[in-house]
């Protein structure tokens, strides 16, 4: 166990959105931290057991019902994942995506007036901008994650509730995830099973993004909740980019695929960001465990076991 963890043990977390991607994460390190596990989801039928783990079925844009869970949960720690993260269905769904972004931590924050001594961990994006005239969202997703930030800062202020932010950068691993990694590990593993298809495309070869392992990104969060200042938003990232095209041939690689690839000639990533640097993370003790190779591996493992839905 890691130093700025163990206040964690023996203490109730909820975790909301917690049987997506990061969600199934976070429950299995939480409970193995020795903290008691309220997880809320959709329906809490079919869920994989776990030790410590206690599933909560609600739904996160009826406050009656959020209210009603968390009344009975009496946390004292809440990590919120739950919302919507895919940028070309936000283009789709808007206005779904302001909902479930934006009044979900709203009636979740409400929810919790009623204990202020518990602590939340808010986990947006960072593709959220600020809210001036200077600063214009790029899609709906980025304004929806925009808007989150401003309410559950706002409601920290409002309130004095005890509310940080964590804005990952691209997570990965194994598990039901919708990002870059895991569709590219879909498609190489349909392409083993049949094959026929046409070239993946990959908008740039030249984009260039942070990776980090999900079950870092987690250990991350269990640092912030004992250490991080409430009001502040903290990186949770790598701190090294790759480009799209190194991250696409070492996957195929690692595979052993020749699987056909077109890259676009989209201009829109190939502009060098400012690398991000978790500092309070660093200072805290954490740094990232999995190397990247390895997450990449467990990728290509997870769909090769058929867990994918291939």
């Amino acid at each position: 166990m890691d130093e700025g963890t163990k206040l964690l043990q023996g203490k109730v977390i909820l975790i909301t959105g917690a049987s997506g991607f990061t969600g199934e994460h976070a429950c299995r390190y939480f409970s193995a931290l020795g903290m008691q596990v309220a997880a809320m989801v959709r329906d809490e039928h079919n869920k994989p057991a776990m030790n410590g783990v206690t599933y909560y079925s609600c739904n996160l844009l009826v406050a009656d019902e959020v209210d009603s869970v968390v009344r009975k949960i009496t946390p004292d720690y809440v990590l919120h994942l739950g919302g919507k993260n895919s940028v070309p269905e936000s283009w789709k769904e808007p206005i779904l995506y302001m909902e479930s972004n934006v009044l979900s931590v709203l009636y979740l924050l409400d929810a919790l007036r009623s204990f202020p001594a518990c602590r939340v961990l808010i986990v947006g994006s960072r593709l959220s901008v600020g809210l001036t005239l200077g600063d214009r969202p790029q899609h709906p997703y980025s304004l929806s994650k925009s808007l989150q930030k401003a309410a559950a800062l706002s409601w920290k202020e409002l309130f004095g509730q005890d509310v940080i932010l964590a804005e990952p950068c691209n997570l990965i691993g194994p598990g039901p995830s919708t990002g870059f990694c895991s569709l590219l590990g879909r498609r190489i593993l349909q392409e083993e099973r049949g094959g026929g298809l046409p070239p993946f495309q990959v908008s740039s070869r030249h984009g260039r993004r942070d990776f980090l392992d999900v079950r870092d990104a987690v250990r991350g969060y269990g640092f912030l909740l004992t250490g991080g200042r409430s009001g502040e938003v903290y990186q949770v990232c790598s701190g090294t980019e790759r480009s799209l095209e190194e991250v696409t041939n070492a996957m195929l690689r690692l595979a052993g695929s020749e699987m056909s690839v077109h890259w676009g000639e989209s201009r829109s990533e190939d502009a060098v960001a400012e690398i991000l640097k978790p500092q309070f993370l660093e200072s805290a003790g954490w740094s990232p465990r999995i190397p990247f190779e390895t997450s990449l591996q467990d990728v290509i493992h997870y769909f090769r076991a058929e867990k994918g839905g291939i």
